[in-house]
């Protein structure tokens, strides 16, 4: 059963940056897809950044391209997002999700973690 527990959410001011972490457990990264999901109040669901953790392209939404950055520790089944130069547009619960890279470029993969909230003022 796959697991996956995000951290590194908080409130910062435009124009900081923070790292979300994603760690994956009951799977081992390298053969999944995983995706960077959020979603703001009153607003759908975005699919921000997603990579073939067995080392393929990775993905950014454009509103994010060029300030956020995926990268993965294998040895620790963990994935992040480091996110630069944020704006208060950014704001948003942000969730990791692992499946196919089918599903998680169709923004519906099957294995969600909870999330992680950031705020940007």
């Amino acid at each position: 059963h796959v697991q996956l527990v995000e951290s590194g959410g908080g409130s910062i001011q435009a124009g900081g940056s923070l790292r979300l972490a994603c760690a994956v457990s009951g799977d081992t990264i390298g053969t999944r897809c995983v995706g960077w999901f959020r979603q703001a109040p009153g607003k759908g669901r975005e699919g921000v950044a997603s990579v073939y953790t067995g080392a393929g392209p990775t993905y950014y939404a454009d509103s994010v391209k060029g300030r956020f950055t995926f990268s993965q520790d294998n040895a620790k089944n963990t994935l992040y997002l480091q996110m630069n130069s944020l704006k208060p547009e950014d704001t948003a619960r942000y969730v990791c999700a692992a499946d196919s890279c089918a599903e998680v470029q169709a923004g519906a993969p099957k294995h969600w973690g909870q999330g992680t909230q950031v705020t940007v003022s």
